[in-house]
C-alpha cells in the first residue's frame, strides 16, 4: 500500500477538525448568522457538503461536474448560493452526515489521481493543489464559524499550505480585481507562526516583502482578515496590493 500523500493527509486532519468543531455546536448555533455576511453556519456546511459533491463528480467526470455545472448559473455567486439552499431544511444531523460523505469520497478520489494530474477546477489545477484548495476551503468556512461563535482559532502546521496557496494564486488575485502586476515586481512573504517557527515564500531576492504572522496571512489570503493587515507590515506596491487583494479561492 502506497502511503498517504502529505497533502491529503492535511486535507483529513483539516475535515476531521471541521467535524469536531461541528460535534461542540448546539441546534439553536446551526441558524446563528455566521462571520460571513448573510450566511447562516448551517449554509457554511451546506456550501462545503455541495462543493465536495462537485468536487467528487469533477473527479470522476460525472454530471456535475465544475466544468458543467458552474456555468449553468448567471454568476459564481449564483452557483455558491444555489448550493447553500439545498441544505434548507435539513437537520443538523443530516447535513453533517451530507458533508462527510462527500468529502470523504472526494477524498478517496484524489488519492487516485497522481500529484501532477490536472483537474479542472477553475482554470485548471493539479490534483495536489487541488487538495490544499479543498483544505482552504474548510480552513476558512471553519473559520466563519469559529469567528461568529467567539471560538479560539488554532494554527496548525498545515496552514503553511493555505499562506503558500495565497502567494501563488496572487496573480489571479490582482487579475480578478482588475488590477494589473507592478511591472518588475516580485513577492516574498516572511512569516511567523505562534511557535515562532518561521516559514518563507517567494525568491530571496524578491523586490517586495510582507511579514507578519503566519495566521494574519492566511486571513487575509481567505479574505476573512476581520483588522489583521495591521498585524502585516508591507514594504513594496506589489506587497501592499496583496494586502488589499489576494484571494486564495475563486
Amino acid at each position: 500500500m502506497n502511503p498517504v500523500r502529505a497533502e491529503l493527509a492535511d486535507l483529513a486532519d483539516e475535515q476531521r477538525e471541521f467535524a469536531a468543531l461541528l460535534e461542540t455546536l448546539g441546534d439553536t448555533d446551526w441558524h446563528r448568522a455566521s462571520a460571513a455576511d448573510g450566511w447562516t453556519v448551517a449554509d457554511q456546511v451546506a456550501h462545503l457538503a455541495d462543493t465536495e459533491e462537485v468536487a467528487v463528480d469533477t473527479l470522476a467526470d460525472g454530471p456535475r461536474a465544475f466544468a458543467e455545472t458552474v456555468p449553468r448559473y448567471p454568476t459564481a455567486e449564483d452557483f455558491t448560493a444555489a448550493g447553500c439552499r439545498r441544505g434548507d431544511g435539513l437537520s443538523p444531523e443530516d447535513l453533517t452526515a451530507w458533508w462527510d460523505r462527500a468529502g470523504t469520497r472526494s477524498r478517496l478520489l484524489m488519492a487516485e489521481h497522481a500529484p501532477t494530474d490536472r483537474v479542472a477546477w477553475g482554470f485548471g489545477m493539479t490534483a495536489e493543489t487541488f487538495a490544499t484548495a479543498r483544505l482552504m476551503e474548510h480552513w476558512a468556512h471553519g473559520l466563519d464559524i469559529r469567528d461568529a461563535l467567539g471560538l479560539p482559532v488554532d494554527e496548525a502546521a498545515r496552514l503553511r499550505r493555505i499562506a503558500d496557496l495565497g502567494h501563488s494564486t496572487l496573480r489571479y488575485a490582482l487579475a480578478r480585481a482588475r488590477v494589473p502586476w507592478p511591472q518588475g515586481r516580485t513577492l516574498r512573504l516572511e512569516l511567523v507562526a505562534r511557535d515562532g517557527t518561521g516559514h518563507a515564500v517567494g525568491p530571496a531576492d524578491a523586490t517586495d516583502v510582507l511579514s507578519g504572522p503566519l495566521l494574519a496571512w492566511c486571513r487575509v489570503a481567505t479574505r476573512r482578515s476581520r483588522g489583521t493587515p495591521a498585524a502585516l507590515r508591507a514594504d513594496g506596491e506589489l506587497a501592499e496590493l496583496a494586502l488589499l487583494h489576494a484571494r486564495a479561492y475563486l
